[in-house]
């Protein structure tokens, strides 16, 4: 089977529940706390695992209490490949509304650093696809995350910009784009995508619109999670469908994306068509928002198969 190459961050998230944001110089009383392995790159990682899917998960992880966290947690989950480096490892405090909706609040540690020579063990390894997320890209040495993925063009890169994409050096992602990945964003992402690279500027009107003005730049897929409403991809070659998705009450939305990004890949590495990938995703996103948190239970995909 295809092994999945996944790059990135994991950090731990220290999620509160509030019943709404406070405003300046407001005393609020917080709901609940808990605290939970997280990042995108180990979100994705997590679920590639879950369903069984081959995945190399290179991860750096720094000390201090977070860092001892983040080092346990991995170790639990059977990721051997995680870089330890000197430097505390962050956190990101997630404000969860009583909608479920989610502010991030993050304390950047080592965890978005990248140094190619962490994989220079893996360079006969046989990846057919690897993982990069935009807080990589985004970082002070991402620079030489693209380099790397530039210069292993045998490997299909799916790319999930994330809601910092405007952050990114646009030079830097310019050229990461002109690698022909595939993109993996939700519809907001995909409209201000579409605005960074239409002729004049001009922001598309929906998601397909969207798909088509990024996909006239990378030549490859473009999916748009639409929340409940599912997914509109574009697929390689120009051909444009929607995936339905599934209404479920919003607990919160941490991780959902990344949680579909993941199981679009372990779809595919496992030779499923890209249309049962997304259908099946669209079933696991849904489930991380009806519950509290990124991570789904061990036991999940044993008492809860996919259609």
């Amino acid at each position: 089977m295809q092994q999945t190459l996944v790059i990135g961050s994991t950090c731990a998230d220290v999620v509160i529940t509030v019943k709404q944001l406070p405003k300046t110089a407001e005393d609020v009383h917080i709901l609940a706390q808990t605290i939970a392995l997280g990042g995108c790159a180990f979100n994705v990682a997590n679920i590639l695992r879950q369903m069984q899917a081959p995945v190399t998960f290179i991860t750096p992880v720094g000390g201090g209490l977070y860092g001892e966290f983040v080092a346990k947690g991995l170790a639990e989950r059977g990721f051997a490949d995680a870089v330890m480096v000197e430097g505390e490892n962050g956190c990101c405090y997630c404000l969860v509304e009583a909608g479920g909706e989610r502010t991030f609040l993050c304390h950047r540690g080592v965890e978005y650093t990248f140094d190619p020579q962490w994989l220079a063990a893996y360079e006969g390894s046989d990846f057919a696809r690897v993982y990069a997320c935009g807080l990589e890209v985004e970082a002070a040495n991402g620079q030489a995350m693209v380099d790397y993925l530039a210069a292993h063009p045998e490997r299909e890169i799916w790319f999930a910009p994330g809601p910092r994409l405007l952050a990114i050096a646009p030079e830097r992602l310019r050229q990461l784009l002109s690698l022909s990945p595939c993109l993996h964003l939700n519809e907001q992402e995909a409209l201000a995508l579409s605005g960074i690279l239409a002729a004049e500027g001009q922001r598309a009107s929906d998601a397909a619109a969207a798909a088509r003005q990024i996909q006239a730049v990378t030549n490859n897929t473009v999916i748009v999670t639409l929340g409940e409403r599912g997914a509109w991809v574009l697929e390689r070659g120009g051909a444009g469908w929607y995936a339905a998705g599934q209404a479920v009450q919003a607990v919160d939305t941490i991780g959902a994306g990344d949680a579909h990004v993941g199981a679009v890949l372990a779809g595919i590495t496992q030779g499923l068509s890209l249309r049962a990938a997304v259908a099946a995703a669209n079933q696991v996103a849904a489930a991380v928002v009806g519950q509290k948190g990124a991570s789904l239970p061990e036991d999940y995909f044993t008492t809860h198969p996919l259609d």
